[in-house]
């Protein structure tokens, strides 16, 4: 057994939808999450930026005694996740392969929508991914960045939500796409929206899913799973202001959790 936490980190908030995932299927283990506000949204930024921010935030990780770390959001697994698994002697999960994965298991049609950033729609890792499993299925994909300004202002539930769902995803519709990639992992959080936009016809693929799958089996298959405990320890910080974030956090989650604000210039 190892009872070290996991690392899971993201720009902000959308990374939550990923430890949440994590607290499902591993309810033995414990969580350290780092959520950059203060630098998001990651998606205009350029890929050494990401790469160094990636680098700074497991560095903190690092600092936590972690065993594994996933970085919980699609733009900093396309930019750095080659280069942090190269660089730092732990094991580090992306969202993207995993995604793309359950995307070519969903669709019988082969066309596939994917919705995410401006930078993780301008690399075509999705399409090239998804290509490389099955090279018939048919990708369109949509850059959708107010939705995370959305997410990030806690309005995910609103008409708000609604509309720039619907405005987004219009011309994908018309593409007859039969499955849809949250390709983002701020966007599971405007689910219930994007299933009443898009209907029952649309199968909606959240790659966290997938990706703590992946997590699990290999912390059993490395003898790396914790051990029951009678109180999970769960840690939350962030680069920017905590209130707003503690908000989400403690929605999303479902529990009442301390968010506390760390200098990750230092790392």
């Amino acid at each position: 057994m190892n009872n070290k936490k996991i690392g899971v980190f993201d720009s902000g908030v959308g990374g939550l939808t990923v430890a949440l995932e994590v607290l499902n299927k591993l309810p033995n283990e414990e969580v350290v999450y780092f959520g950059d506000t203060a630098r998001n949204p990651y998606g205009v930024r350029t890929k050494e930026e990401i790469t160094k921010f990636s680098r700074q935030i497991i560095k903190f990780l690092l600092t936590k005694d972690v065993k594994a770390v996933v970085i919980a959001c699609n733009t900093a697994t396309v930019a750095a996740l080659d280069s942090v698994q190269k660089e730092f002697d732990i094991p580090i999960f992306g969202v993207v392969g995993p995604g793309a994965e359950s995307a070519v298991n969903s669709t019988a049609n082969k066309k596939v929508g994917i919705i995410a950033t401006e930078a993780t729609v301008r690399s075509k890792c999705y399409d090239k991914y998804i290509k490389n499993i099955d090279s018939e299925v048919q990708t369109f994909s949509m850059a959708c960045p107010l939705l995370v300004s959305i997410a990030e202002e806690c309005l995910y539930d609103s008409s708000i939500s609604y509309e720039a769902v619907k405005y987004y995803t219009e011309d994908l519709v018309k593409e007859n796409i039969d499955t849809l990639v949250l390709g983002c992992t701020h966007f599971p959080l405007h689910r219930k929206n994007i299933e009443k936009v898009l209907g029952e016809g649309v199968k909606i693929v959240d790659p966290a899913v997938r990706t703590v799958e992946i997590l699990k089996n290999y912390l059993k298959e490395n003898n790396l799973e914790s051990g029951k405990k009678e109180k999970l320890n769960h840690e939350f910080y962030v680069s920017g202001k905590t209130e707003k974030f503690a908000k989400i956090c403690n929605s999303v989650l479902g529990g009442e959790y301390t968010v506390d604000k760390i200098d990750i210039d230092k790392f």
